[in-house]
């Protein structure tokens, strides 16, 4: 380490995944220096501005910056430059990251999730298994704060309770298990990151059903948690500085921002830490041109960037016969995870049914916008909004996340346009591929069967081609042994380096069926001891 650096570790990122790195090492006594492209956000600002919002999608709580642009859920290529079928997901550039507005589902990846390829010819393995990552599942599970149900329906089994009791089913829960299992599927409580009981300093969930995107009594987990504690540890973490240039020597990396996109400041250290998301990750990465790099940071076979994942969502929505009282408690509380796994993975992708709380929000809005939409279609006098208050207690709507097969054509380049401040959009080709559309045509024949079965009318299902996203964004950084298939090693370092890793979603190797986050907080909390051990290296 050399005195005059600014730190001994310079993460960029302010995420989950880079404060709880942040605050690993700085409770070894490390110098740490967090760089978040995006603001702080105040909690109740983003309550106020979703309540505000004529139209209630995930980043409405969180107004755009012109120097941190992301892509909007209602036209992602606002800020994406598509190619192909068009990427769906986005994310949040800002102190906190995406935590700030998802759901909260914390699943384990399931064992065969590491091993795709050897089990079933499709994707490629991890260089790690589920065994070696196992105990640090259960790490990040107390450290986020998990409440969930031990049963071996998850198909990941587990050295360690979960930290809290199950959030209660909701009655929707209690309908679709009931009607499921006469033809044979079990619904379960999903494991989930907010409290069931006070704990860490946090409430107990109180049902606000507000979850996507804001948890305003922070029952719910977000990644602030662990900037706060990585605070309290000593790492110091500046918002609002966009990274434009990240360069590594033995021993050295220098680092250039733009604060608020303004004038560029370069700040040094031994080691620096990657934990943007998958987006912007590979583009800061192939942005980061050297004589020694010409291709990028990590580029040298042109592997930054590839294998973009996510989890395509196929929905199903009609009208149950009775009422069930929807938009009550968190948008997800159960799910069907018979599918996750099988031999069936062969042929077709995973996917896992989720039974929703929150009526049609995901495909039509809140029923202050669908009340909008019904006006203009019937007579909104009192019998006509009777019909409409009969219909919204009785929505039911069913969401599957389908694992995405990793394809190489995937990807994420720099795209000539620029942002507001002259730095290059992503450019992103994706498509689902035929695994991933057979897996979701295997979704949509469930989704139908399980809605029959409860006795919905006026079902409908969203085209496969018009999927939705899970706002996963996986990928572009792929962790493998082999420098010519992969960015980064087992312990998230880049390849040709001792003092640069990645960490995030973008070292993921698959994407199964769980939401990404808990393995993301998990390699991250793995990940701390190598990278503390580089500062001691050349």
């Amino acid at each position: 380490m050399s005195a005059q650096n600014d730190a001994d570790v310079i993460i960029v990122g302010a995420g989950i995944s880079g404060a709880m790195v942040a605050e690993g090492l700085a409770k070894k006594g490390v110098k740490v220096l967090v760089l978040e492209s995006g603001p702080l956000q105040d909690r109740q600002q983003a309550v106020d501005d979703f309540r505000a919002s004529p139209v209630r999608v995930p980043e409405a709580a969180y107004p755009d910056v012109s120097y941190a642009p992301r892509a909007g859920t209602v036209n992602p290529a606002d800020y994406y430059v598509q190619k192909g079928w068009g990427f769906r997901s986005n994310y949040e550039r800002r102190v906190g990251g995406a935590t700030w507005h998802w759901l909260g589902t914390a699943l384990r990846f399931v064992p065969n999730d590491f091993r795709m390829k050897t089990e079933f010819g499709h994707g490629a393995d991890w260089p790690i298994s589920y065994t070696e990552l196992e105990p640090w599942y259960g790490k990040a599970e107390d450290a986020i704060g998990v409440s969930g149900e031990d049963t071996p329906l998850l198909g990941s089994p587990r050295s360690t309770p979960y930290p809290m009791p199950p959030i209660p089913l909701s009655y929707m829960d209690k309908v679709f298990k009931k009607g499921a299992a006469t033809i044979g599927l079990a619904v379960n409580s999903t494991p989930q990151a907010r409290n069931s009981v006070q704990r860490d300093g946090r409430p107990a969930c109180c049902g606000n059903s507000s979850c996507v995107p804001i948890c305003p009594i922070g029952a719910k987990y977000d990644g602030t948690v662990h900037v706060k504690k990585a605070q309290a540890a000593g790492a110091t973490f500046i918002p609002s500085a966009v990274v434009v240039n990240v360069q590594v020597q033995p021993g050295t990396a220098t680092v250039t921002y733009r604060p608020s996109g303004g004038d560029p400041i370069t700040v040094t250290s031994h080691t620096v830490v990657i934990a943007a998301s998958a987006i912007e990750a590979a583009k800061l990465m192939l942005m980061s041109k050297s004589d020694q790099q010409p291709q990028g940071l990590g580029n040298a076979s042109d592997m930054v960037g590839r294998f973009l994942m996510d989890h395509p969502v196929q929905l199903a929505w009609g009208v149950l016969p009775q009422r069930t009282y929807p938009y009550r408690g968190p948008g997800s509380t159960s799910g069907i995870d018979q599918v996750r796994d099988g031999a069936f993975r062969s042929q077709y992708s995973a996917f896992r049914p989720e039974v929703h709380n929150d009526g049609w929000t995901y495909m039509m809005g809140d029923p202050t916008q669908q009340v909008a939409t019904w006006a203009q279609k019937n007579d909104i006098g009192t019998a006509g909004f009777a019909d409409f208050t009969d219909q919204i207690l009785r929505q039911a709507l069913i969401a599957s996340c389908v694992e995405q097969e990793p394809l190489a054509t995937n990807r994420v380049t720099l795209a000539t346009e620029t942002d507001a401040i002259g730095v290059p959009r992503p450019a992103i080709t994706y498509e689902m591929g035929e695994y991933t559309t057979n897996g979701s045509k295997a979704a949509r024949t469930l989704h139908l069967r399980v809605l029959q079965t409860l006795g919905a009318t006026g079902v409908q299902q969203n085209p496969i081609n018009e999927f939705q996203g899970a706002g996963h964004n996986i990928g572009t950084t792929r962790m493998g042994n082999d420098p010519k298939t992969s960015v980064v090693d087992k312990e998230l370092r880049v390849h040709g380096t001792r003092n640069c890793f990645v960490v995030g979603t973008s070292p993921m190797v698959t994407s199964g069926t769980a939401n990404p986050t808990l393995t993301v907080a998990a390699l991250a909390l793995r990940a701390v001891e190598p990278i503390r051990k580089s500062l001691t290296e050349g």
